[in-house]
């Protein structure tokens, strides 16, 4: 269901005010539409909108279905995503970043462009073929040039000070979570994005600028998607995406294809997911990181674990330590793979054993995870311990060990402490759905009523 949560515009308010409509306006159209489709007459008093927007009533049927008209929508989008959802569909804030050549300057339109002012939350903004022309179009990008003839001349101290930052930034993303970091994301990109629009500078640097950018869209990309909000996700995962293109750098734009995968095969659609990674593997010889080659692999035997296809989650697996088996000290990696280890691919194991009924297989790679030669951190990977430990409560409880699953729920309960992350909330609400089933158990009813 795609939703419109109250702390944002409500859809409805975001399209009279791009259409210049005033509520009065845009209801005496609207019940021309509806008169035009054979509804009869609509009374068009403006405190109809004020009932619709602020005070959460749903507009009558035939209503939904000329508002939908109106818009150029689907009758088949109402019933699909309901009130005020549908709309969230005729919100086209996505053509800059989907339509842009993929040129430098096309990049550079992507970057400024943020979002609209709506969040379209777990809506996905890309199509099979919007992934599959994302992927062709980023092997084949124009790289960036050097700019000359700007007042403003930037050399190597930019891009050095944007690395600086972003690093401190994914610390405090594995640390607090989502919430302030995407802001934060969001500056980093603006500024880098001032930069490549009024600055000069070499080829080289202007190449690092755009890795910059690329890292700072991916960094935003992923909190959005740590906070549930897919569609805005997606705008910079593709972005991102450009940018590594306009970087010629390969491995980055493999980074963002992983990060934009590992969002397709939980939201539904493991194919779209392994697609990315595809493309991404198609010319693996120009990835430079071998942890960038296991963190791929890794996302795909997520995908096939949750395709349900065990052969090849478990070929995948595998192939992901075999890449590992070639990475040298975290040190003389991208600076962004600090958390690839055995211990996290450990983690990824587990959860796809789960997610293939393997509850057994699961737990023995959950301990693996912590007692690894090259182990899970879990002091500072705050919010993936979270969910890891939600995950191996879940296996606890499909092997019928309620006390231990309680145990490791107490675990999760403590540490959730401080933790900003929409993902953290849904993975400890799909346990305690499953332990609602064991709630005629006083210990778990007692559990319960304190995650409460």
């Amino acid at each position: 269901m795609i939703t419109a949560t109250a702390t944002q515009t409500h859809p409805l308010t975001a399209l009279m005010a791009r259409l210049g409509l005033t509520a009065a306006a845009y209801l005496k159209r609207l019940a021309v539409r509806h008169e035009e489709l054979g509804f009869g007459a609509m009374a068009y008093r403006k405190e109809k909108v004020t009932r619709w927007i602020r005070e959460g009533v749903t507009p009558e049927r035939t209503a939904l279905l000329a508002m939908a008209s109106f818009h150029g929508l689907g009758f088949a989008d109402v019933d699909r995503y309901g009130w005020p959802g549908f709309l969230l569909l005729a919100l086209d804030d996505d053509k800059a970043v989907l339509e842009s050549p993929w040129t430098a300057a096309g990049t550079v339109t992507s970057l400024t462009d943020v979002g609209g002012p709506v969040d379209r939350r777990n809506f996905l903004i890309a199509s099979t073929s919007t992934l599959a022309a994302a992927v062709a179009q980023w092997t084949t990008a124009e790289p960036a040039l050097a700019i000359t003839g700007r007042v403003r001349r930037v050399g190597t101290e930019a891009p050095d000070l944007f690395d600086t930052r972003l690093d401190a930034l994914r610390h405090l993303d594995d640390t607090v979570g989502a919430g302030q970091v995407y802001d934060a994301a969001v500056l980093e990109l603006r500024l880098i994005t001032d930069l490549l629009k009024n600055a000069s500078y070499t080829e080289a640097t202007g190449r690092r600028l755009f890795a910059a950018g690329a890292e700072a869209s991916r960094l935003a990309g992923w909190c959005a998607y740590d906070e549930g909000r897919h569609a805005a996700a997606e705008r910079h995962f593709i972005t991102s995406l450009r940018a590594s293109a306009s970087a010629e750098d390969p491995t980055l734009g493999a980074v963002t294809l992983a990060f934009w995968a590992n969002l397709r095969y939980n939201a539904d659609d493991p194919a779209g997911a392994l697609h990315l990674i595809d493309g991404a593997l198609a010319d693996r010889r120009k990835i430079s990181s071998p942890r960038v080659m296991a963190m791929l692999h890794a996302r795909a035997a997520r995908a096939h674990s949750k395709a349900g296809d065990p052969t090849l989650a478990w070929r995948q697996v595998d192939a992901a330590f075999a890449a590992y088996g070639k990475a040298d000290v975290p040190e003389t990696d991208l600076p962004s793979m600090y958390w690839i280890n055995g211990g996290e691919l450990h983690q990824v194991a587990a959860s796809s054993a789960l997610a293939l009924g393997e509850p057994r297989r699961a737990l023995e790679n959950f301990e693996a995870a912590r007692t690894h030669t090259d182990p899970y951190d879990a002091e500072r990977e705050a919010r993936g311990t979270v969910i890891y430990q939600a995950r191996q409560a879940e296996a606890h409880l499909a092997l019928g060990d309620i006390d231990a699953a309680l145990d490791v729920g107490h675990q999760v309960i403590d540490a959730m402490g401080g933790i900003d992350s929409a993902r953290t909330t849904s993975t400890f609400a799909e346990l305690r759905t499953q332990l609602a089933s064991h709630q005629r158990i006083p210990a778990v009813a007692d559990f319960l009523d304190y995650a409460a």
